[in-house]
């Protein structure tokens, strides 16, 4: 029996067998394939990781909400363009962090199924990275909207 490096290749006409995830894998690997289309593979592959945080992680969706929103407050307020870079650095921190910790609980997930201390360690501290930023976040909105309300909500109360 051949291993499989020890094995030939197909002969022109016939098909080797393989696995979905093999085919996917030597796709990505394939040297012949065109630099451009490689690199326009990448984004479907990079679109792919943000629609599966969106669509599997709760949090990801409570934080697109909120993201939303603040670009909505930020029309109607009509920010400045500094202000505007202030809430979309926020707003994609929040976002880099919930993806960074779904990577670390997938990665801790795939290594152990059973309690381990440092599994614990690991997936507390990505969630702490994402409760860190968000509170930053939050810190950025009061700056950046802030300002805009505090005279309209005085408005309101003298009324």
């Amino acid at each position: 029996m051949q291993t499989a490096e020890q094995q030939e290749p197909p002969v022109s006409g016939e098909q080797q067998e393989t696995s979905p995830a093999q085919g996917e894998e030597r796709a990505r690997q394939t040297p012949s394939k065109p630099a451009r289309a490689a690199f326009l593979q990448s984004f479907v592959y990079a679109f792919a990781g943000l629609s599966y945080a969106v669509r599997t992680q709760r949090n990801a969706r409570v934080h697109l909400a909120i993201a939303i929103l603040a670009i909505g407050m930020g029309i109607w307020l009509s920010i400045s363009p500094l202000e505007w870079a202030l809430v979309f650095v926020a707003i994609t921190g929040v976002f880099i962090a919930e993806m960074l910790n779904t990577v670390v609980e997938a990665c801790v997930d795939l290594a152990t199924q059973e309690y381990h201390p440092l599994a614990k360690v690991a997936k507390d501290v990505a969630a702490g990275t994402v409760l860190l930023n968000a509170m930053l976040s939050i810190v950025i909105g009061l700056f950046v909207f802030g300002p805009h309300l505090f005279p309209l909500i005085g408005r309101l109360v003298h009324l």
